[in-house]
């Protein structure tokens, strides 16, 4: 299959982090064809922009023309357009060619505060390309610019809900698909904007439009907060990723998704040049793992292969029916006992973990999971005890054969395969329990007063069990950009299996 063939109509950065310059590093990253026609030369660098040099729009189109004709087009981007006559002919060019998919960047001011458009063009920007733009891309600044040029009254912005309101009004101009970047008012842990920096936790992203049935469709995408002056080049990046991944046939939501979190790594994992605003890593995902780092662990809870598994499990009834308060208490019993049982050997399999590590952090990271599964266990026995069940009980009692078979398997993993398989392995009852717990925490159909399982289901959203998920989740995706691309499939039938081990643990007293 040939790769997505991306024509960015844009201006160019002599410093190489913006612009064309950084638009064909992104699209070279994810394994699509870049084609260019240039809007203008621009003499600048990580501290602002110099000069603009324009191209005569004559030749402007030339270009377009050029590619068109021969190569063909799947996706436009644009980026910095710089002159009214840039409009018209990209605008015409558009709609002459019926060039379907469009990502507009409405590029008008500089990361360093240079300006990139004047102002006497952006009722043209308005009026002639956003209506045939797929996606509209301003950050807040550029939002609030085009909703002022037709009299929008300023539209507040003190939470999350806000920005929501701003990108709905900003589709009312015509784009399809609008994406607010929320880079410039970072919020706290409430989703209220952060004034101070000690409080600011998080960037939102919000992508208004609608689906093809005409709905209304908004997706909020949070990124923790990360303080740094490389962001030189990021609107340029997003739209250019989020036109790779439209090419790939990504529906809306997921190309912008995706997108956010490979700029988030960018930016994470930039090369620290220049003394002004800095560009970002552009190539850190060209090593061919399916995922960005630090996203491990949500690429394989994804995947078409896991995804009907992993609903399966933490949805399952007897986990629900513990919602609900309606699981028998003869059942919940039982599964304390078996889950004491399974917790000795998962034990076990973290201490074997520790044995089979190489570095001192994940020999120490498996001793601290442990200590973990210590508590865990404590807990068990306190609640078997106010049922009258005491720990002499529960350790005489027997194991059921879904507790002996899932527990022989992940000991077998661990003694026949590598250290990461084995981490696999345990992975499900580490995330799940996690998981499920958030998931019934923040449900209003979840039974709190009168549930006699709403302790126990609190007890996995304490700040001891989330740092044990943390342990173990930093642990995966530490050594999850180690792997092979090849080996990813490996990793996920262990999980999946390992996974279906754990319905079976659920089924033991589901039906009672």
């Amino acid at each position: 299959m040939p790769p997505g063939r991306i024509l960015v109509i844009a201006g160019s950065d002599s410093s190489g982090g913006a612009g064309l310059e950084a638009d064909q590093k992104v699209i070279a990253a994810h394994g699509c064809y870049a084609m260019t026609a240039t809007t203008a030369l621009t003499a600048q660098n990580t501290l602002g922009v110099h000069d603009v040099h324009h191209v005569p729009a004559e030749f402007l189109r030339k270009q377009i023309d050029a590619v068109v004709t021969d190569v063909g087009v799947d996706v436009v981007k644009t980026g910095m357009l710089a002159s009214a006559g840039t409009i018209e002919a990209v605008a015409k060019s558009i709609q002459a060619y019926n060039l379907k998919t469009v990502v507009v960047d409405p590029v008008m001011v500089a990361t360093t505060g240079s300006p990139l458009l004047p102002n006497t063009s952006l009722s043209l920007l308005r009026e002639k390309l956003l209506p045939l733009a797929t996606i509209l891309t301003p950050n807040l600044p550029e939002a609030r610019l085009l909703l002022a040029d037709v009299g929008f009254g300023h539209l507040p912005l003190e939470k999350v809900g806000d920005l929501e309101a701003i990108a709905k009004a900003v589709g009312s101009l015509g784009p399809k698909w609008v994406l607010i970047k929320g880079g410039h008012c970072p919020f706290d842990r409430e989703g209220v904007i952060a004034e101070e920096e000690a409080k600011r936790e998080k960037v939102v992203d919000v992508l208004w439009g609608r689906d093809e049935k005409g709905e209304e469709v908004v997706t909020v995408v949070e990124t923790p907060y990360w303080e740094s002056r490389h962001t030189h080049g990021t609107g340029c990046s997003l739209a250019s990723s989020i036109a790779c991944n439209l090419a790939k046939g990504m529906d809306m939501p997921k190309a912008v998704e995706a997108a956010c979190r490979y700029v988030e790594a960018g930016i994470k994992t930039a090369p620290g040049l220049g003394n002004g605003n800095g560009p970002l890593n552009h190539f850190h995902s060209t090593y061919t793992l399916p995922f960005a780092p630090g996203h491990f662990i949500k690429y394989l809870l994804e995947r078409p292969d896991v995804a009907p598994v992993w609903k399966r499990y933490i949805t399952h009834p007897f986990v629900l029916a513990m919602g609900d308060g309606t699981l028998p208490l003869e059942s919940f019993k039982g599964y304390l006992i078996q889950d004491y049982l399974y917790l000795t050997h998962y034990a076990r399999a973290s201490a074997l973990a520790g044995y089979k590590a190489k570095k001192i952090e994940d020999i120490g990271a498996s001793a601290t999971i442990v200590t973990h599964i210590f508590r865990e266990m404590e807990l068990h026995i306190n609640y078997c005890s106010g049922f009258g069940i005491s720990k002499q009980d529960i350790e005489s009692c027997g194991e059921k054969e879904a507790c002996t078979a899932y527990t022989r398997y992940v000991l077998d993993i661990g003694n026949s395969e590598d250290w990461f398989a084995l981490q696999i392995a345990m992975a499900p009852c580490l995330l799940g329990y996690g998981v499920i717990a958030k998931m019934l925490f923040s449900d209003p159909k979840s039974k709190r007063e009168g549930n006699i399982y709403w302790t126990w289901i609190k007890n996995y959203v304490e700040d001891d069990y989330l740092l044990a998920i943390k342990t173990g989740s930093d642990l995966l995706e530490r050594h999850a950009v180690l792997q092979s691309p090849a080996r990813m499939d490996e990793l996920a039938s262990i999980f999946i299996h390992a996974t279906k081990m754990e319905i079976a643990f659920w089924e033991m007293y589901s039906s009672h």
